[in-house]
Protein backbone atom coordinates (compact mmCIF):
# COMPACT_ATOMS: atom_id res chain seq x y z
CA UNK A 1 0.00 0.00 0.00
CA UNK A 2 1.48 3.03 -0.81
CA UNK A 3 1.44 6.33 1.62
CA UNK A 4 -1.68 7.88 -0.73
CA UNK A 5 -3.27 4.69 -0.44
CA UNK A 6 -3.26 5.05 3.40
CA UNK A 7 -5.28 8.36 3.36
CA UNK A 8 -7.70 7.94 -0.17
CA UNK A 9 -8.39 4.47 1.30
CA UNK A 10 -12.18 3.16 0.76
CA UNK A 11 -12.65 2.23 4.19
CA UNK A 12 -15.18 4.92 5.89
CA UNK A 13 -14.43 5.42 9.28
CA UNK A 14 -16.67 3.85 11.53
CA UNK A 15 -17.27 7.35 13.64
CA UNK A 16 -16.47 10.85 13.03
CA UNK A 17 -13.17 12.14 13.29
CA UNK A 18 -13.34 15.99 14.80
CA UNK A 19 -11.78 19.06 14.61
CA UNK A 20 -9.99 17.82 10.96
CA UNK A 21 -8.39 21.41 9.29
CA UNK A 22 -9.59 21.75 5.60
CA UNK A 23 -7.57 23.23 3.31
CA UNK A 24 -8.30 24.05 -0.45
CA UNK A 25 -6.06 22.41 -3.25
CA UNK A 26 -7.78 22.77 -6.27
CA UNK A 27 -9.81 25.49 -7.80
CA UNK A 28 -11.94 25.62 -10.54
CA UNK A 29 -14.03 28.51 -12.77
CA UNK A 30 -16.39 28.88 -15.81
CA UNK A 31 -17.48 32.49 -15.37
CA UNK A 32 -18.31 35.64 -17.74
CA UNK A 33 -14.80 36.14 -17.69
CA UNK A 34 -13.74 33.24 -19.19
CA UNK A 35 -13.34 28.95 -18.42
CA UNK A 36 -10.57 28.84 -16.06
CA UNK A 37 -9.90 30.76 -12.59
CA UNK A 38 -6.98 32.74 -14.49
CA UNK A 39 -9.57 34.73 -16.50
CA UNK A 40 -11.72 35.26 -13.34
CA UNK A 41 -8.85 36.76 -11.71
CA UNK A 42 -7.56 38.54 -14.86
CA UNK A 43 -11.22 40.43 -15.49
CA UNK A 44 -11.41 41.23 -11.67
CA UNK A 45 -8.05 42.75 -11.43
CA UNK A 46 -8.60 44.58 -14.37
CA UNK A 47 -11.50 46.26 -13.16
CA UNK A 48 -13.21 45.25 -15.98
CA UNK A 49 -17.28 44.52 -16.17
CA UNK A 50 -18.74 41.15 -17.66
CA UNK A 51 -22.18 42.98 -17.95
CA UNK A 52 -23.48 43.17 -21.53
CA UNK A 53 -26.62 44.28 -23.23
CA UNK A 54 -28.76 41.41 -24.72
CA UNK A 55 -31.26 42.01 -27.44
CA UNK A 56 -32.67 38.51 -27.77
CA UNK A 57 -34.09 39.77 -24.00
CA UNK A 58 -36.31 42.02 -26.14
CA UNK A 59 -38.49 38.81 -26.62
CA UNK A 60 -39.71 38.58 -23.20
CA UNK A 61 -42.91 41.23 -23.13
CA UNK A 62 -42.58 43.38 -20.59
CA UNK A 63 -38.91 42.66 -19.37
CA UNK A 64 -37.44 45.88 -18.35
CA UNK A 65 -34.05 45.26 -17.90
CA UNK A 66 -32.09 43.51 -20.80
CA UNK A 67 -28.67 43.44 -19.45
CA UNK A 68 -26.61 40.20 -17.99
CA UNK A 69 -23.09 38.55 -17.71
CA UNK A 70 -23.16 35.67 -20.11
CA UNK A 71 -20.54 32.99 -20.11
CA UNK A 72 -18.02 33.21 -22.61
CA UNK A 73 -15.44 31.10 -24.48
CA UNK A 74 -15.94 27.37 -23.18
CA UNK A 75 -15.70 24.58 -25.40
CA UNK A 76 -18.37 21.92 -24.30
CA UNK A 77 -16.20 19.14 -26.41
CA UNK A 78 -13.90 18.95 -24.40
CA UNK A 79 -16.26 16.76 -21.61
CA UNK A 80 -16.72 13.22 -23.62
CA UNK A 81 -19.93 13.22 -25.66
CA UNK A 82 -21.28 10.08 -23.74
CA UNK A 83 -21.22 12.16 -20.43
CA UNK A 84 -22.44 15.69 -22.34
CA UNK A 85 -25.42 13.94 -23.39
CA UNK A 86 -27.21 14.20 -20.51
CA UNK A 87 -26.11 18.27 -19.49
CA UNK A 88 -27.59 20.76 -19.47
CA UNK A 89 -25.52 24.42 -19.85
CA UNK A 90 -25.33 24.48 -16.33
CA UNK A 91 -24.21 21.09 -15.97
CA UNK A 92 -20.98 21.53 -18.55
CA UNK A 93 -20.01 24.64 -16.46
CA UNK A 94 -19.94 22.56 -13.58
CA UNK A 95 -18.05 20.14 -15.74
CA UNK A 96 -15.50 21.98 -16.89
CA UNK A 97 -15.00 23.87 -13.40
CA UNK A 98 -14.59 20.33 -12.06
CA UNK A 99 -12.16 19.63 -14.27
CA UNK A 100 -9.90 22.53 -13.60
CA UNK A 101 -10.46 22.24 -9.89
CA UNK A 102 -9.40 18.16 -10.01
CA UNK A 103 -6.30 18.81 -12.33
CA UNK A 104 -5.22 21.82 -10.11
CA UNK A 105 -5.48 19.31 -7.26
CA UNK A 106 -3.07 16.66 -9.23
CA UNK A 107 -6.62 14.36 -8.07
CA UNK A 108 -6.36 11.18 -10.39
CA UNK A 109 -9.34 8.82 -11.47
CA UNK A 110 -7.95 6.60 -8.53
CA UNK A 111 -8.51 9.06 -6.26
CA UNK A 112 -11.88 9.55 -7.48
CA UNK A 113 -12.92 6.28 -7.49
CA UNK A 114 -11.57 5.46 -3.82
CA UNK A 115 -14.93 6.29 -1.88
CA UNK A 116 -12.91 9.11 -0.11
CA UNK A 117 -14.02 12.08 -2.49
CA UNK A 118 -17.56 13.22 -2.06
CA UNK A 119 -19.26 16.09 -4.05
CA UNK A 120 -20.93 19.16 -2.95
CA UNK A 121 -22.73 20.70 -6.10
CA UNK A 122 -26.03 22.58 -6.54
CA UNK A 123 -27.91 25.25 -8.44
CA UNK A 124 -30.80 27.16 -8.15
CA UNK A 125 -33.26 24.83 -9.99
CA UNK A 126 -33.11 22.51 -12.75
CA UNK A 127 -32.44 23.72 -16.16
CA UNK A 128 -34.84 26.75 -17.06
CA UNK A 129 -33.55 26.36 -21.12
CA UNK A 130 -34.13 22.59 -21.41
CA UNK A 131 -37.89 23.12 -19.42
CA UNK A 132 -38.66 25.52 -21.54
CA UNK A 133 -38.05 23.45 -25.18
CA UNK A 134 -39.90 20.62 -23.51
CA UNK A 135 -42.76 22.19 -22.74
CA UNK A 136 -43.05 24.09 -25.89
CA UNK A 137 -42.46 20.79 -27.81
CA UNK A 138 -45.11 18.86 -25.47
CA UNK A 139 -47.90 21.54 -25.46
CA UNK A 140 -47.84 21.59 -29.69
CA UNK A 141 -49.54 18.23 -29.74
CA UNK A 142 -49.45 17.20 -26.13
CA UNK A 143 -47.21 14.31 -27.42
CA UNK A 144 -44.28 12.50 -26.03
CA UNK A 145 -43.13 10.72 -29.10
CA UNK A 146 -40.25 13.30 -29.08
CA UNK A 147 -39.33 13.40 -25.76
CA UNK A 148 -35.31 12.50 -25.41
CA UNK A 149 -34.15 9.53 -22.97
CA UNK A 150 -31.32 12.02 -21.33
CA UNK A 151 -33.94 14.86 -20.69
CA UNK A 152 -34.96 14.23 -17.03
CA UNK A 153 -31.11 14.01 -16.35
CA UNK A 154 -30.67 17.47 -17.55
CA UNK A 155 -33.98 18.74 -15.21
CA UNK A 156 -33.15 17.11 -11.93
CA UNK A 157 -32.36 19.36 -9.43
CA UNK A 158 -29.62 17.59 -8.61
CA UNK A 159 -28.14 17.43 -12.24
CA UNK A 160 -24.74 19.33 -11.66
CA UNK A 161 -24.08 17.51 -8.46
CA UNK A 162 -24.95 13.68 -10.54
CA UNK A 163 -23.41 14.25 -13.80
CA UNK A 164 -20.12 15.43 -11.87
CA UNK A 165 -20.13 12.84 -10.18
CA UNK A 166 -20.47 10.57 -13.29
CA UNK A 167 -18.38 12.15 -15.35
CA UNK A 168 -15.36 11.94 -12.98
CA UNK A 169 -16.47 8.42 -10.90
CA UNK A 170 -16.71 9.91 -8.20
CA UNK A 171 -18.07 7.33 -5.54
CA UNK A 172 -17.66 9.08 -1.96
CA UNK A 173 -21.20 11.00 -0.42
CA UNK A 174 -23.25 13.52 -2.81
CA UNK A 175 -24.52 16.71 -1.72
CA UNK A 176 -27.02 18.81 -3.69
CA UNK A 177 -27.77 21.98 -1.98
CA UNK A 178 -30.32 24.65 -3.53
CA UNK A 179 -30.94 27.40 -1.43
CA UNK A 180 -31.09 30.05 -4.70
CA UNK A 181 -28.10 32.43 -4.07
CA UNK A 182 -26.47 31.16 -1.24
CA UNK A 183 -26.14 27.72 -2.82
CA UNK A 184 -22.28 27.79 -3.80
CA UNK A 185 -21.67 28.67 0.03
CA UNK A 186 -23.44 26.42 1.49
CA UNK A 187 -22.06 23.45 -0.67
CA UNK A 188 -19.06 24.97 0.39
CA UNK A 189 -20.12 25.08 4.28
CA UNK A 190 -21.28 21.42 3.75
CA UNK A 191 -18.38 19.99 2.30
CA UNK A 192 -16.04 21.52 4.33
CA UNK A 193 -18.23 19.69 7.63
CA UNK A 194 -18.52 16.45 5.79
CA UNK A 195 -14.47 16.48 6.45
CA UNK A 196 -13.99 18.28 9.51
CA UNK A 197 -16.33 15.06 10.91
CA UNK A 198 -14.10 12.47 8.97
CA UNK A 199 -17.18 11.17 6.90
CA UNK A 200 -14.75 12.14 3.73
CA UNK A 201 -10.95 12.92 2.63
CA UNK A 202 -11.83 15.34 0.18
CA UNK A 203 -15.00 17.25 -1.16
CA UNK A 204 -15.72 18.70 -4.70
CA UNK A 205 -17.29 21.60 -3.83
CA UNK A 206 -19.42 25.05 -5.28
CA UNK A 207 -22.32 26.01 -7.56
CA UNK A 208 -23.73 26.38 -10.66
CA UNK A 209 -26.14 28.32 -12.97
CA UNK A 210 -27.11 28.72 -16.38
CA UNK A 211 -29.01 32.34 -17.70
CA UNK A 212 -32.37 32.12 -19.09
CA UNK A 213 -34.27 35.47 -19.73
CA UNK A 214 -36.79 33.94 -17.20
CA UNK A 215 -34.37 34.43 -14.58
CA UNK A 216 -33.99 38.03 -14.67
CA UNK A 217 -37.85 38.19 -14.92
CA UNK A 218 -38.08 36.69 -12.16
CA UNK A 219 -36.08 40.12 -10.25
CA UNK A 220 -38.12 42.66 -12.70
CA UNK A 221 -41.36 41.25 -11.15
CA UNK A 222 -40.16 42.08 -7.76
CA UNK A 223 -38.44 45.47 -9.09
CA UNK A 224 -34.41 44.09 -7.67
CA UNK A 225 -33.29 43.73 -11.47
CA UNK A 226 -31.28 46.98 -13.08
CA UNK A 227 -33.60 48.81 -15.25
CA UNK A 228 -32.07 51.97 -16.13
CA UNK A 229 -28.68 51.01 -17.56
CA UNK A 230 -29.95 49.08 -20.67
CA UNK A 231 -27.93 51.84 -22.61
CA UNK A 232 -25.05 51.75 -20.58
CA UNK A 233 -24.59 48.37 -19.27
CA UNK A 234 -20.96 48.41 -18.36
CA UNK A 235 -22.64 50.99 -15.60
CA UNK A 236 -24.49 48.32 -13.59
CA UNK A 237 -25.07 47.03 -11.38
CA UNK A 238 -23.98 48.93 -8.54
CA UNK A 239 -23.39 47.44 -5.06
CA UNK A 240 -23.67 49.91 -1.68
CA UNK A 241 -23.25 53.03 -4.76
CA UNK A 242 -26.28 55.91 -4.40
CA UNK A 243 -27.09 55.24 -7.69
CA UNK A 244 -27.53 51.45 -8.03
CA UNK A 245 -31.19 49.88 -9.27
CA UNK A 246 -30.91 46.59 -8.83
CA UNK A 247 -29.40 43.38 -9.62
CA UNK A 248 -28.28 41.78 -12.80
CA UNK A 249 -28.15 38.23 -13.57
CA UNK A 250 -25.26 35.58 -14.48
CA UNK A 251 -24.00 32.48 -15.12
CA UNK A 252 -21.48 30.07 -14.58
CA UNK A 253 -19.61 27.60 -12.17
CA UNK A 254 -17.29 27.37 -9.57
CA UNK A 255 -15.58 24.57 -8.01
CA UNK A 256 -13.47 24.08 -5.41
CA UNK A 257 -11.52 21.17 -4.26
CA UNK A 258 -11.67 21.17 0.03
CA UNK A 259 -9.67 18.73 1.27
CA UNK A 260 -8.29 17.42 5.03
CA UNK A 261 -4.62 19.23 5.73
CA UNK A 262 -3.69 15.71 6.56
CA UNK A 263 -4.07 14.04 3.21
CA UNK A 264 -2.79 17.47 1.68
CA UNK A 265 0.40 17.24 3.25
CA UNK A 266 0.93 13.69 2.61
CA UNK A 267 0.07 14.42 -1.00
CA UNK A 268 2.59 17.20 -1.28
CA UNK A 269 -0.75 18.78 -2.50
CA UNK A 270 -0.17 22.64 -2.90
CA UNK A 271 -2.25 24.26 -0.80
CA UNK A 272 -4.26 27.71 -1.80
CA UNK A 273 -6.17 28.69 0.95
CA UNK A 274 -7.93 27.64 4.42
CA UNK A 275 -11.48 27.00 5.26
CA UNK A 276 -12.23 27.45 8.91
CA UNK A 277 -15.23 28.35 10.27
CA UNK A 278 -18.99 28.28 8.34
CA UNK A 279 -22.12 28.85 10.04
CA UNK A 280 -25.87 28.86 8.12
CA UNK A 281 -29.22 29.84 9.50
CA UNK A 282 -32.78 30.20 8.78
CA UNK A 283 -33.99 33.93 9.15
CA UNK A 284 -37.66 33.47 9.42
CA UNK A 285 -38.81 36.90 9.81
CA UNK A 286 -39.59 36.66 6.12
CA UNK A 287 -39.51 34.82 3.01
CA UNK A 288 -38.27 37.92 0.86
CA UNK A 289 -36.94 40.90 2.79
CA UNK A 290 -33.49 40.64 4.50
CA UNK A 291 -32.87 41.07 8.19
CA UNK A 292 -29.82 42.84 9.73
CA UNK A 293 -30.45 41.18 13.18
CA UNK A 294 -30.52 38.06 11.41
CA UNK A 295 -27.22 38.22 9.12
CA UNK A 296 -25.32 39.72 12.05
CA UNK A 297 -26.32 36.62 13.91
CA UNK A 298 -24.93 34.38 10.81
CA UNK A 299 -21.31 36.01 11.07
CA UNK A 300 -21.04 35.66 14.51
CA UNK A 301 -21.90 32.14 14.45
CA UNK A 302 -19.42 31.94 11.53
CA UNK A 303 -16.68 33.28 13.73
CA UNK A 304 -17.55 31.18 16.70
CA UNK A 305 -17.05 27.73 14.27
CA UNK A 306 -13.55 29.57 13.48
CA UNK A 307 -12.92 30.15 17.12
CA UNK A 308 -11.93 33.73 16.57
CA UNK A 309 -12.68 37.04 17.37
CA UNK A 310 -14.54 39.90 14.76
CA UNK A 311 -11.05 42.25 15.71
CA UNK A 312 -9.00 39.17 13.35
CA UNK A 313 -11.05 39.43 10.54
CA UNK A 314 -9.19 41.76 7.59
CA UNK A 315 -11.82 41.36 4.66
CA UNK A 316 -15.25 40.95 4.06
CA UNK A 317 -16.54 39.78 0.68
CA UNK A 318 -20.06 41.16 0.51
CA UNK A 319 -22.99 39.44 -1.01
CA UNK A 320 -24.20 42.67 -1.84
CA UNK A 321 -25.96 42.54 -5.22
CA UNK A 322 -27.22 46.42 -5.39
CA UNK A 323 -30.67 45.72 -4.29
CA UNK A 324 -31.44 48.82 -2.26
CA UNK A 325 -32.82 46.41 0.68
CA UNK A 326 -29.96 44.02 0.53
CA UNK A 327 -27.01 46.58 0.66
CA UNK A 328 -28.53 48.61 3.30
CA UNK A 329 -29.53 45.42 5.56
CA UNK A 330 -26.39 43.93 4.91
CA UNK A 331 -24.38 46.85 5.34
CA UNK A 332 -25.53 47.63 8.86
CA UNK A 333 -24.61 43.72 9.61
CA UNK A 334 -21.27 44.19 8.63
CA UNK A 335 -21.26 47.25 11.03
CA UNK A 336 -23.00 45.72 13.73
CA UNK A 337 -20.48 42.92 13.65
CA UNK A 338 -17.08 44.71 12.28
CA UNK A 339 -17.52 48.22 12.72
CA UNK A 340 -15.12 50.43 10.76
CA UNK A 341 -12.50 47.69 10.92
CA UNK A 342 -12.26 45.15 8.04
CA UNK A 343 -12.25 45.77 4.31
CA UNK A 344 -15.58 45.45 2.49
CA UNK A 345 -16.35 44.99 -0.89
CA UNK A 346 -18.69 42.84 -3.59
CA UNK A 347 -17.74 41.64 -6.68
CA UNK A 348 -20.98 41.58 -8.59
CA UNK A 349 -20.32 44.96 -10.13
CA UNK A 350 -17.81 42.73 -12.58
CA UNK A 351 -19.70 39.72 -12.61
CA UNK A 352 -22.95 40.16 -12.25
CA UNK A 353 -24.88 37.82 -9.88
CA UNK A 354 -24.01 34.34 -10.89
CA UNK A 355 -26.74 33.14 -9.18
CA UNK A 356 -25.81 29.73 -7.28
CA UNK A 357 -22.19 30.00 -8.63
CA UNK A 358 -21.14 33.13 -6.86
CA UNK A 359 -20.49 31.89 -3.51
CA UNK A 360 -18.03 29.58 -4.52
CA UNK A 361 -17.05 32.38 -7.73
CA UNK A 362 -16.37 34.78 -5.21
CA UNK A 363 -14.49 32.33 -2.79
CA UNK A 364 -12.09 31.44 -5.39
CA UNK A 365 -11.72 34.77 -5.78
CA UNK A 366 -11.44 35.88 -1.98
CA UNK A 367 -8.72 32.98 -1.70
CA UNK A 368 -6.77 34.87 -4.69
CA UNK A 369 -7.13 38.01 -2.43
CA UNK A 370 -5.75 36.38 0.37
CA UNK A 371 -2.68 34.37 -1.72
CA UNK A 372 -1.49 37.54 -2.95
CA UNK A 373 -2.75 40.75 -0.89
CA UNK A 374 -4.43 42.30 -3.56
CA UNK A 375 -7.71 43.51 -2.88
CA UNK A 376 -10.50 43.93 -5.21
CA UNK A 377 -12.54 46.84 -5.14
CA UNK A 378 -16.34 47.31 -5.58
CA UNK A 379 -16.78 47.93 -9.56
CA UNK A 380 -19.03 51.67 -10.08
CA UNK A 381 -18.92 52.21 -5.83
CA UNK A 382 -18.79 56.61 -7.09
CA UNK A 383 -20.53 57.51 -4.32
CA UNK A 384 -21.78 55.38 -1.09
CA UNK A 385 -25.74 55.68 -0.27
CA UNK A 386 -26.40 57.76 2.96
CA UNK A 387 -28.78 54.76 4.13
CA UNK A 388 -25.86 51.37 4.15
CA UNK A 389 -23.50 51.50 6.97
CA UNK A 390 -20.19 53.27 6.96
CA UNK A 391 -17.65 51.09 6.48
CA UNK A 392 -14.48 50.73 5.28
CA UNK A 393 -15.08 50.29 1.44
CA UNK A 394 -12.68 48.95 -0.97
CA UNK A 395 -13.21 51.44 -3.79
CA UNK A 396 -10.00 51.52 -5.38
CA UNK A 397 -7.10 48.73 -5.85
CA UNK A 398 -5.10 47.99 -2.88
CA UNK A 399 -2.20 45.92 -1.71
CA UNK A 400 -2.44 44.97 1.85
CA UNK A 401 -1.36 41.54 3.54
CA UNK A 402 -4.59 40.12 4.59
CA UNK A 403 -4.82 36.54 6.71
CA UNK A 404 -8.23 36.05 7.60
CA UNK A 405 -11.51 36.77 5.42
CA UNK A 406 -15.80 36.78 5.54
CA UNK A 407 -17.11 35.56 2.86
CA UNK A 408 -21.11 36.50 2.82
CA UNK A 409 -24.20 35.03 0.47
CA UNK A 410 -27.70 35.27 1.68
CA UNK A 411 -31.31 34.30 -0.06
CA UNK A 412 -34.38 34.51 -1.02
CA UNK A 413 -36.25 32.21 1.37
CA UNK A 414 -34.65 33.72 4.47
CA UNK A 415 -31.36 31.34 4.33
CA UNK A 416 -28.35 32.83 4.82
CA UNK A 417 -24.36 31.66 4.97
CA UNK A 418 -21.06 33.24 6.01
CA UNK A 419 -17.86 31.77 5.72
CA UNK A 420 -14.51 32.16 6.95
CA UNK A 421 -11.26 31.76 4.64
CA UNK A 422 -7.93 32.04 6.27
CA UNK A 423 -4.18 32.34 4.14
CA UNK A 424 -2.47 29.37 4.73
CA UNK A 425 1.05 29.06 5.96
CA UNK A 426 2.79 26.31 6.93
CA UNK A 427 3.24 25.72 10.41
Amino acid sequence: MSSNDSVISSTVPSSPITSRRVVITGMGAVSPFGPSVTELERGLRAGESAVRYHHEMTEIHGLRSLVAAKVVGIDPKQIARKHRRSMSKMSIYAALAAQEALAQAGVDVEMCRSGRLGVSLGSTVGSTEVSQAFFEDYLYDHSLERMKTTLFFQLMNHSCAANVAQTYEINGRILAPSAACATGSQALGYGYEMIVAGYQDMMLCGGADELHPLTTATFDVMHAASTAYNERPQLTPRPFDSQRDGMVCGEGSGVLLLESLDSALLRGATIHGEVIGFATLSDSTSIANPNTSMMAKCMRQALADAGIDAETVDYVNAHATATAQGDIAESQAIAEVFGEGAAVSSLKGHLGHTMAASGALETIATIGMLRDGHLVPTLHLDQVDPQCADLNYVRQPQQKNIQIALKNNFALGGVNTSLILRRYTSD
